[in-house]
């Protein structure tokens, strides 16, 4: 279906008419893209506190609560603008530490507040910094190991941090521009990893504080997002892999430190082992999973075996193991029925029964929620894209999967693109189903968790094979009867943003429109503005996308640009961008904008002054898909909760066509 445009506006089509249930209620925006009540619930070491992150005074601050009583939970922390996203137990249960940036500029500094008395300092008050945590053990009980890079950007030097002084001490300078360091339970640097001008690493022992010359191995960059240390035992005795070599998809392997003999523990032909449970005390894996069309879980250990099989049948949906106390006797369990709100529970395994703790978005109980299929997506050169499907409620009867009628579609891509889409509860499926949309996210070639030759078959491919293959997957739900051709939307955040700017400039006749999240339009500027501490994985852009130092790199970079064929551009764009991306710099959706208005394109854009790479504060979340849905149901025809006054409390920033979405331009006006 193909869209045109007369001078600057765009021409008055009928939206395809829908078969949405009218007993089917609208969720609300906030109900699903607001806080959750409670997440990240995880317990103390010493199995004394609960401490989960709950909104205080509408932003995400962290709570902690006595194990016998969670009913008693207090705040204790108090930040008033930006959420709290992630925190860590020290390992003596007294405090609780947390990363957090300013306005989405992505320099993390840690936080540690006590818990008995609330009181908060700053362990890093440095400018311009980024911290790593390189190790938190359970064997040393008064200290951690941290990453700093306030003395080169580019580089972290190791420190120790003292718990109860919050006194630095350096451990390990880093001068030899090495991209990163494992410790032991010790929290003695082991290993240093360094980046290879092919694009692959290599990785060196530690002793005595001091860096070795000479690598003991290196992998190339076929390898390399498959391939690294995943960290000692307590005894420091053997140390674990997951690695490729001489395989496809990365295997779970076990060195003798001392003879450097290796033992597979885990492999799977179909997918990486993606994760692994570790006995809190001696450090030996015990349990790993493989993630293919759903996560599945492996015991080695029979005790764990049999807790993880009591769990699986006790509580409907995929289960995930998030915290464990030193005495392994509670842990705590999350569970996603991907059908309703996901839940956490606490697991006491001697008595092996299970009390819920919480429900993350209670307001969702009894929400119209709807099932996610697993697909394999055949290519068009045969590789196997595993992709995940959710369908409006109603569109099919029969629950195979595959609606009664044709249904229009949003093309969902992930970020990255070195990353992958997964099974479970997804925001964004729902709430695109529940406004009458189809909704597929494809894991394209280059994407992770599915071997080496997946992920290098996407080297160079950028809007080349890695488009075609989101095509080849439209191309299917359309012979699926999912769809029809003329009612596909594209959409997506980072690499997905770019897929979407790529998906209108290079296919324009392919999709209807497309909503574009902190996209890059331009590679080659792309690359020149990447933050300095990624300085370690430069090779592996120039090698996975095209070097912007050689002729040859110049001009792949530019062909593969959406920016240089924004002319080609003829069905309607929203783009969205965080003001202090450091990733993909603001210039990138300016650039676009700029090329578009040159000309009379139109395009929708809008600025959020106090975000960055994507959108934490959920007032600006909630903001900017208040624009899309409206936006979309222009375009597919689905339904949409009226834009209203969800603009006011966010940040928002309508730079250009607010004219263009239904309600937008009053929204903007209002006082």
């Amino acid at each position: 279906m193909r869209l045109l445009f007369a001078s600057a506006a765009i021409l008055t089509l009928a939206a395809p008419a829908l078969a949405q249930p009218p007993s089917v209620p609208l969720i609300e925006r906030a109900k699903l893209f607001g806080n959750p009540s409670k997440t990240a619930g995880r317990l103390s070491p010493d199995g004394r506190w609960l401490a989960w992150i709950a909104p205080r005074d509408g932003v995400l601050n962290i709570w902690v609560a006595p194990v016998a009583d969670p009913a008693a939970a207090k705040p204790l922390t108090a930040e008033k603008t930006r959420p709290i996203r992630s925190y860590y137990w020290s390992p003596d249960s007294k405090t609780i530490l947390f990363v957090n940036d300013k306005g989405g500029d992505e320099n993390f500094l840690l936080y540690g507040v006590d818990v008995a008395t609330a009181a908060q300092k700053s362990l890093t008050p440095f400018d311009k910094t980024r911290v790593e945590v390189i190790n938190i053990s359970r064997a040393v009980k008064d200290r951690i190991l941290i990453g700093i890079n306030n003395r080169d950007p580019r580089w972290h030097d190791v420190y120790g941090l003292d718990l109860a002084t919050g006194k630095l001490s350096l451990v390990l300078q880093n001068d030899g521009g090495y991209a990163g360091f494992v410790a032991d339970e010790q929290l003695v640097p082991r290993l240093a990893t360094k980046q290879r001008p092919d694009g692959g690493q290599s990785f060196y022992r530690v002793t005595g504080g001091k860096v070795e010359q000479t690598p003991f191995a290196t992998i190339g960059l076929d390898d390399s997002l498959t391939t690294g240390p995943s960290g000692f035992t307590t005894d420091g005795k053997t140390l674990y892999w997951l690695d490729s070599r001489g395989r496809d998809t990365a295997a779970l392997i076990a060195q003798d430190v001392a003879s450097g003999r290796q033992t597979i523990v885990a492999q799977d032909p179909r997918a990486d082992i993606d994760g692994v449970l570790a006995d809190p005390k001696t450090g030996v894996v015990q349990a790993w999973s493989v993630n293919y069309l759903r996560d599945d879980w492996i015991a080695s250990d029979p005790a764990i075996g049999k807790d993880l099989a009591w769990l699986k049948k006790e509580l409907k949906g995929d289960i995930a193991v998030t915290s464990r106390t030193d005495a392994d006797n509670l842990w705590t369990v999350a569970v996603d029925p991907v059908t309703a709100p996901s839940a956490t529970y606490l697991f006491d395994r001697r008595t092996r029964s299970l009390k819920q703790l919480y429900v993350g978005r209670p307001e969702l109980v009894g929400a119209p929620l709807v099932p996610m299929y697993p697909e394999a997506i055949p290519a068009r050169d045969g590789m196997t894209l595993v992709s995940y499907l959710t369908l409006p409620a109603g569109s099919d009867p029969d629950g195979d999967g595959k609606p009664s009628h044709p249904v229009p579609l949003v093309l969902f891509v992930h970020g990255g693109p070195w990353a992958r889409d997964a099974f479970g509860y997804n925001s964004w499926h729902q709430w695109l189903a529940n406004r009458g949309y189809a909704v597929l996210s494809v894991n394209y070639r280059g994407s992770t968790g599915f071997g080496k030759k997946f992920i290098s078959a996407g080297d160079l491919q950028w809007g080349r094979k890695m488009h075609d293959d989101l095509l080849d997957a439209v191309g299917w739900a359309v012979r699926q009867g999912v769809t029809t051709s003329d009612k596909v939307a594209i959409a997506g955040g980072s690499y997905g943003g770019y897929a979407t700017l790529a998906g209108v400039a290079f296919t324009p006749d392919a999709f209807r429109c497309g909503v574009d999240i902190v996209g890059p339009s331009n590679l080659f500027t792309l690359l020149q503005t990447i933050p300095p501490y990624w300085e370690a994985g430069k090779q592996q852009f120039y090698k996975r996308m095209g070097d912007p130092t050689t002729d040859v790199g110049k001009a792949l970079l530019r062909e593969r640009s959406p920016l240089f064929m924004a002319d080609k551009i003829k069905v309607p764009l929203l783009i969205g961008q965080g003001q202090n991306d450091p990733r993909v710099n603001v210039r990138e959706s300016q650039q676009i904008v700029d090329a578009m208005k040159a000309k009379n394109i139109p395009v929708t854009y809008v600025v959020f002054p106090d975000e960055g790479h994507g959108f934490a504060r959920p007032v600006n979340n909630i903001a900017f898909n208040a624009i899309t849905e409206n936006f979309l149901a222009a375009c597919l025809g689905g339904r949409a909760e009226p834009i209203g006054d969800a603009l006011k409390p966010s940040s928002a920033q309508v730079k250009e066509g607010a004219d263009q979405v239904h309600g937008l331009a009053a929204a903007v006006a209002a006082p």
